[in-house]
C-alpha cells in the first residue's frame, strides 16, 4: 500500500507537469462547453452539449494522455526495471489510470459547474445513475488508450496514434456537429463506439430519461474487448 500511495503521487505530479496534458482536456471542452452554450437552449445544453463535453474530457485524458506516458515510460526503461523489483510494472499503470481517472473527476465536475451555475442548465437528475454512466465511459475510453499504449512502439506514435483514434470516435460520434448529414451507415457506426455511445449514455443519464441499454451494452464491449487486447499486447 506504502508503494501504491508512492506511485499514485509519482504520477499526480508528473501529470501536474505536462502542461499540454494537464490544459487541454480541459480548455478544449470549456471552450466547446461555452461556445455552444451561447447559442443552444439550456435543455440542449444538458442533453447533447454536456454529454459531448465529458466525452471529450474522458477521451482526451483516457485515449491521448494514458497512451503517452506509459510509452514513454517503456521507451525509458522504467517498466523494465520496475520488473526486477518487488514492485510489478503494473503498479505504474494501475497508478497512472488512478491520475488520469482524478483529472477526468476534476475535469468533469468543472464542466458541470459551469454548465449549471454558469448556463442555466439542469443539474443531473439522476446522480447515482450519472455517476455509474461516467464510470463506464471512463473505463472505455481508458481501455481504448490502453491498446493504444500496447500497439505504439514509441511515445510520438502513442501520441499520433492516440490523437487519430481520438478525432475519429468523436467525428462519427457527434463531436463536430449533428451527425443527421452523414451517411446513415456511419451513424449507426458512430452510436455503437466510445464516443457516440458515451454521449447518448450521459444524456440519457443527467436528463433523467433513465438508461440507454445499447449504448451502456457498447460500453461494457469495448471496455471488456480492449483491456482484453492490451493484456494480449502489452509489452513492458
Amino acid at each position: 500500500m506504502r508503494a501504491a500511495r508512492l506511485l499514485i503521487g509519482a504520477e499526480l505530479r508528473t501529470v501536474s507537469r505536462d502542461t499540454a496534458g494537464l490544459v487541454i482536456p480541459v480548455a478544449l471542452p470549456m471552450l466547446i462547453l461555452v461556445g455552444n452554450a451561447l447559442n443552444v437552449p439550456s435543455e440542449a445544453l444538458a442533453r447533447y452539449v454536456l454529454p459531448i463535453v465529458i466525452a471529450v474530457v474522458t477521451g482526451t485524458i483516457g485515449i491521448v494522455n494514458v497512451p503517452s506516458f506509459l510509452a514513454v515510460y517503456r521507451r525509458t526503461g522504467v517498466l523494465r526495471r520496475l520488473a526486477v523489483t518487488p514492485v510489478h510494472p503494473a503498479a505504474v499503470l494501475v497508478a497512472q489510470l488512478v491520475a488520469g481517472g482524478l483529472q477526468v473527476l476534476a475535469g468533469v465536475l468543472l464542466a458541470g459547474l459551469v454548465a449549471v451555475a454558469g448556463f442555466g442548465a439542469a443539474a443531473p437528475a439522476g446522480p447515482l445513475l450519472t455517476a455509474a454512466v461516467l464510470l463506464l465511459v471512463t473505463a472505455a475510453m481508458f481501455a481504448v488508450g490502453l491498446v493504444v499504449a500496447a500497439l505504439a512502439p514509441t511515445a510520438n506514435s502513442a501520441v499520433a496514434i492516440g490523437l487519430a483514434v481520438f478525432f475519429g470516435l468523436g467525428a462519427a460520434g457527434g463531436m463536430f456537429g449533428p451527425t443527421a448529414r452523414l451517411p446513415e451507415a456511419v451513424v449507426r457506426t458512430g452510436e455503437a463506439l466510445p464516443f457516440g455511445a458515451a454521449v447518448r449514455a450521459l444524456g440519457d443519464a443527467w436528463t433523467g430519461a433513465g438508461a440507454h441499454p445499447p449504448s451502456l451494452i457498447s460500453l461494457a464491449v469495448c471496455a471488456t474487448l480492449c483491456t482484453l487486447l492490451a493484456i494480449r499486447f502489452f509489452r513492458w
